[in-house]
């Protein structure tokens, strides 16, 4: 059996990368335990690498704002679901299992947001982000008021469609690629942790 290639286009060599890309692949190697093949697939271009991840960071290592990690990784999990995008689905889907600490909500998202174990203010979140994946064109004023009414403000929506369009970018990518999820994602998160004593 051959092991399945990560991308389309040529994977660089980790040590034939540049130094500022290979040191931030080896500091998420350390942390996670392997290197998210995101992040090999898309150093064919390194220019573009450091471009993505500087939007990336902005996007979700932000302090400000009233948008959860959770919360943002839902937003990710829905919208790369839209768009049939199996690596976003399956590597986001796990961060958003560790960080909500509920295994089954990264698969009832992708399948049907609407049927999964949201909040409302989180559900009005999701119409909207799913509103800017799919019919953009179509956003108008009472978007914005039914998510006011749930407490986010004109930057949290501004996050919202931001995390949501880039996204967009980013599925559209890793189905150019053929990008494959590491096997590690699948498993990421999937059993409850025992409670506290």
């Amino acid at each position: 059996m051959t092991t399945p290639t990560i991308s389309r286009y040529p994977v660089p060599e980790l040590a034939n990368l540049p130094d500022d890309l290979r040191e931030r692949i080896l500091a998420v190697q350390e942390k996670a335990g392997f290197v998210p093949n995101v992040f090999l697939a898309l150093a064919h271009r390194p220019a573009e690498w450091r471009a993505f991840m500087a939007y990336h960071d902005a996007l979700l290592l932000k302090e400000t704002g009233n948008l959860t990690k959770g919360e943002r990784e839902m937003i990710i999990v829905a919208t790369s679901a839209a768009n049939q995008c199996l690596y976003c689905v399956v590597a986001h889907g796990a961060i958003l299992r560790i960080y909500e600490k509920k295994p089954l909500i990264a698969d009832q998202l992708a399948t049907n947001y609407r049927k999964a174990d949201t909040t409302p203010r989180q559900r009005a979140m999701l119409d909207f982000a799913m509103k800017v994946c799919l019919r953009s064109a179509e956003i108008d004023e009472a978007d914005f008021a039914a998510l006011r009414a749930h407490g986010f403000d004109d930057e949290d929506i501004w996050d919202i469609g931001a995390i949501t369009a880039f996204f967009g970018l980013s599925n559209r990518m890793a189905n150019l690629t053929g990008m494959r999820p590491n096997d590690e994602f699948f498993l990421m998160g999937r059993q409850p942790r025992p409670p506290k004593a």
